[in-house]
């Protein structure tokens, strides 16, 4: 959202954000915007819960009011010096501003922050589920059967969640869906590559998307979006290692775990691949505890100085960093699309949600990426010197070149997404 808003203010647009105060942006980061706290009730024990979904739809349900509240009061005050709001853009997830900006009489955009693919199969997972087509969760043998209306997905490919209650992921999808009165829908991503896939979400929506990604791209700001602290010692790491000879393993995200033991077939695994290694160990990430003490005793010895662990990285420049040759991930599709606009193969072990279908694209559709099925230290030693040393792994890093190559096209004046975001602008100037 602050990449868009990045965006929209370089088109002459004034932006307010509002947000919550759970993972709540710096505004010293962002000086050009104002910003609008919202108190999201959020308990202790709902944070540390886990539950993304029924977070999620807590903040849904305690952000309404005060947000309708506070953006009745702020259209007064723009009034008061003749100037108006022209919309409100919405997450997805955010559905109490969509349901405020109806009752203010206010036009609203969706902006979607998956990618298109992940867009159809929320719903159709729902529908499966309800239809008892497959049981749930999808495993066993009869899980890699295609899911017909959503090829290339298989069952195991599916957007489920972590969730213990499939009726608040239900209730959720539902949400994020029913936008029967929005006037638009914004998409982070391209036409390069979801070609067919926007065409259908086109087909079946009421009113005009615009495929406007990468946003980050887009955006064309070096102001980082972050909201962990990133530490920047691995660039001069970096900086001394030979080219595309790096793996950098950022492979939980924002906020999965793992335990000890699979810590420590990670940091074996990688110290068997005998490559250079730059490896994010996020606070939190490893259960029960919040430091890189866990590494397994001889680890550090075996690898020296071609290792590099840090609790967080500037992704989008360690991605850029010509020493990178590959990105194991998680496969959130934020990672995905930087990895793609860089150039980068990857290594995909999914976790949930949209992961698993971004993982079914990298690695058989788009074909710039290969996927771990197990963390196990033979596993990971085999995939890595496959990515970054093996023939496979030198005609998928072709590919991601290539299609990094189509991205900046569709970026660059005349392409898509180029094109996308001046129709956006005109769409927004005429409600």
């Amino acid at each position: 959202m602050l990449q868009l808003g990045t965006i929209l203010y370089s088109k002459g647009f004034s932006i307010t954000i509002a947000h919550t105060v759970f993972n709540s942006p710096d505004p010293r980061s962002h000086p050009d915007f104002s910003f609008l706290p919202l108190p999201d009730g959020l308990s202790d024990s709902d944070l540390a819960s886990g539950d993304v979904v029924a977070l999620l739809l807590a903040i849904d349900n305690n952000c309404k009011q005060i947000f309708e509240r506070s953006v009745e009061q702020l259209m007064e005050e723009k009034k008061l010096v003749g100037e108006m709001i022209s919309c409100i853009i919405c997450d997805e997830h955010m559905s109490f501003a969509h349901d405020a900006a109806d009752i203010l009489k206010l036009p609203s955009i969706i902006l979607r922050t998956t990618s298109a693919a992940t867009s159809l199969a929320r719903p159709a997972l729902v529908k499966i589920k309800e239809e008892g087509r497959m049981p749930y969760p999808f495993q066993g043998p009869s899980s890699h059967e295609l899911v017909p209306e959503l090829e290339p997905l298989r069952f195991k490919d599916l957007p489920f969640t972590s969730t213990p209650d499939f009726g608040k992921f239900t209730q959720l999808v539902e949400k994020a869906y029913n936008n029967s009165t929005s006037s638009a829908i914004i998409l982070n991503t391209m036409n390069c590559i979801e070609q067919s896939t926007l065409d259908k979400i086109q087909q079946q929506s009421q009113v005009p998307i615009f495929p406007i990604g990468p946003l980050h791209k887009m955006a064309a700001t070096t102001v980082s979006s972050s909201l962990i602290k990133e530490d920047r010692s691995c660039i001069s790491w970096l900086d001394k290692q030979p080219h595309d000879s790096v793996i950098y393993v950022s492979s939980l995200g924002s906020i999965a775990s793992i335990g000890e033991r699979e810590v420590t077939e990670v940091a074996w695994g990688l110290a068997n691949s005998k490559q250079p290694f730059l490896w994010v160990i996020r606070p939190g990430s490893v259960q029960g505890s919040d430091s890189s003490d866990l590494l397994p005793k001889g680890f550090q010895d075996a690898v020296g100085d071609k290792g590099c662990i840090v609790r967080w990285a500037p992704q989008k420049e360690v991605l850029a960093h010509p020493a990178v040759g590959g990105f194991w991930s998680h496969c959130g599709w934020n990672s995905t699309l930087e990895s793609k606009a860089e150039g980068v193969p990857m290594i995909c072990k999914p976790w949930f949600s949209d992961q698993r279908v971004n993982t079914r694209y990298v690695s058989h559709v788009w074909r710039v990426g290969i996927e771990l099925e197990e963390l196990e230290r033979g596993e990971i030693e085999r995939a890595v010197r496959t990515l970054m040393l093996d023939d496979e792994g030198k005609e998928t890093r072709k590919r991601a070149k290539e299609l990094k190559n189509e991205i900046e096209a569709c970026t660059r004046e005349g392409g898509s997404s180029y094109n996308a975001l001046n129709q956006l602008v005109n769409f927004i100037m005429l409600m």
